[in-house]
C-alpha cells in the first residue's frame, strides 16, 4: 500500500483509509467480531488510516475501534470526529462547536478509543453559532497539550475553511465525494489545493451503491439509514441506478468490479486525495484494497466522466433535515 500526505504539516497515510462508522451504526446489524477481524485484516495489508467518531453509535464505534488496535497503536493513524450528536426526541442532528464541547468531547474520545493521543481531530459538522476561530482555537490547544496531532475539518464552505486555516494549519477536509456526489469540484478543491490541505472524501462508494451489489430498496434491512435517504427512494432510486449500470458496463471492459473502478477514480483526481471506503466485511474490504493497483488511462477516465456528470444522480444526498447541517 503506497501512502500520500495529507497537508504540510507531517501526516502521511495509506492512500486508501477505513471508514468504520458502518461497523456500528447507521448500516444495519452490528457484527462485533467479523468487525474486528476487519479492521486488524486492513492493518495488515497495510491500511492504516482507520475513520470514526463519537456519534456514530453514541461511541460504541470509539471503543470498537479501540479494541481492534488496542495491541498495535504503533501502526495506525486515528481519525475522529467531535461536534455533533443525533436528539432522539426531536430526531434531529444537533451541532455543537462551542470551546468547552471541544475540550470534553476529545477527553471521551481519548478514553474510548484507549489511546494517549488522536492522530487526525476533526470538527464533524461547523456550528453556525460559533466563529469558526474559537472552535479551532479550542482544537489548536489540544494539540499544544499533546492530545491532538493534526486538525481537520468536515463538510466545511471554502470561506469557513479560509478562516479556520489562519487560526491553525488544516491538515485535512473531509467531504463526501465520489462518482455521484460532484459538489466539492465547484470550489472545494480548487481550495484545498491552494491551501496545501489534503481531502479525505467520505462515501467512496456512494454509500455502498456504486459498488452494484445494491439493485432493489428491499436491499436495505428495516434499521439501514440509507432507505430513509431521497437518493435510495422512489423513482430516484431507479434513475440512481441506470447510472451504476453504466459504470459496470465499463468495469466489466476494465475486469474491475464497479467499486474498484470509482475508488480508482477518486485516486486519480488528486495525491491529495484519501479515500475512505467504510465496510465491515474482510471479503469487502479486500476488494476495495485492491483499487489501489488500478491505472486508468485519459480514455477510460474519460469515459467514466461521460456516463457520471456532476448531474447525473438524481434527488439529495441527505434528507432535508440532515442537508441543513452542512456548512455552505
Amino acid at each position: 500500500m503506497k501512502t500520500r500526505k495529507l497537508g504540510n504539516q507531517g501526516l502521511t497515510v495509506s492512500e486508501l483509509g477505513l471508514g468504520c462508522m458502518g461497523m456500528s451504526f447507521a448500516y444495519g446489524a452490528a457484527d462485533e467480531t467479523e468487525s474486528i477481524a476487519t479492521i486488524q485484516r486492513a492493518i495488515d495489508l497495510g491500511v492504516n488510516f482507520l475513520d470514526t467518531a463519537e456519534m456514530y453509535g453514541m461511541g460504541a464505534n470509539e471503543q470498537l475501534v479501540g479494541k481492534a488496535i488496542a495491541s498495535r497503536r504503533d501502526e495506525v493513524i486515528i481519525a475522529t470526529k467531535f461536534g455533533i450528536h443525533f436528539d432522539l426526541n426531536s430526531r434531529t442532528l444537533v451541532v455543537n462547536g462551542t470551546p468547552e464541547t471541544v475540550k470534553q468531547s476529545c477527553d471521551g474520545s481519548l478514553k474510548r478509543l484507549g489511546v494517549d493521543y488522536i492522530d487526525l481531530y476533526y470538527q464533524h459538522r461547523v456550528d453556525p453559532n460559533v466563529p469558526i476561530e474559537d472552535t479551532v482555537g479550542a482544537m489548536a490547544e489540544l494539540v499544544q497539550a499533546g492530545k491532538v496531532r493534526y486538525l481537520g475539518l468536515s463538510e466545511a464552505a471554502a470561506s469557513t475553511i479560509h478562516r479556520a486555516h489562519k487560526v491553525h494549519p488544516i491538515s485535512a477536509l473531509q467531504s463526501e465525494y465520489s462518482l455521484w456526489s460532484r459538489h466539492p469540484e465547484d470550489e472545494i478543491l480548487t481550495t484545498l489545493q491552494e491551501l496545501s490541505i489534503g481531502f479525505v472524501p467520505y462515501s467512496p462508494l456512494g454509500r455502498g451503491f456504486l459498488s452494484g451489489k445494491i439493485t432493489s430498496p428491499s436491499d436495505f434491512a428495516p434499521d439501514d439509514f440509507r432507505a430513509t435517504q431521497p437518493r435510495f427512494q422512489g423513482e430516484n432510486f431507479y434513475k440512481n441506478l441506470d447510472l451504476v449500470n453504466a459504470i459496470k458496463e465499463i468495469a466489466k471492459i476494465k475486469n474491475v468490479t464497479p467499486g474498484q473502478l470509482a475508488l480508482a477514480w477518486l485516486l486519480a483526481q488528486g495525491e491529495y486525495i484519501v479515500p475512505i471506503p467504510g465496510t465491515k466485511r474482510r471479503a469487502y474490504l479486500e476488494e476495495n484494497i485492491g483499487a489501489a493497483d488500478i491505472m486508468l488511462t485519459p480514455e477510460e477516465l474519460t469515459q467514466i466522466q461521460q456516463v457520471s456528470t456532476k448531474n447525473a444522480v438524481s434527488g439529495d444526498r441527505y434528507s432535508a433535515s440532515l442537508m441543513t447541517s452542512l456548512n455552505k
